[in-house]
């Protein structure tokens, strides 16, 4: 794979600013062209877009404290699985 493309995984991270917007002319290309070669992130862009349709009308500021403190430890956790640095049980 050439440095200049993109893994599934990078496709993943960059979504949320490919959707608002704030990718960089050059990332804006990697992206479509990763997107274009690959059903997979092509159908995860479409749930994604669908979510925020779905979902978008939540704000912060209506969830729950505790939904918030919830979710916050969801991700975190995730974030630290996908980085391998959780742990051992």
């Amino acid at each position: 794979m050439a440095t200049d493309e993109l893994a599934c995984k990078d496709f993943v991270e960059l979504v949320t600013s490919y959707i608002e917007h704030k990718l960089n002319a050059d990332d804006v290309e990697r992206f479509e062209a990763h997107m274009a070669d690959c059903p997979y992130c092509d159908g995860y862009l479409d749930q994604m877009r669908e979510t925020i349709r779905l979902v978008g009308r939540l704000s912060e500021e209506t969830l729950p404290d505790e939904v918030k403190t919830d979710m916050l430890s969801r991700f975190r956790d995730w974030t630290r699985e996908a980085s391998g640095s959780m742990p051992p049980e």
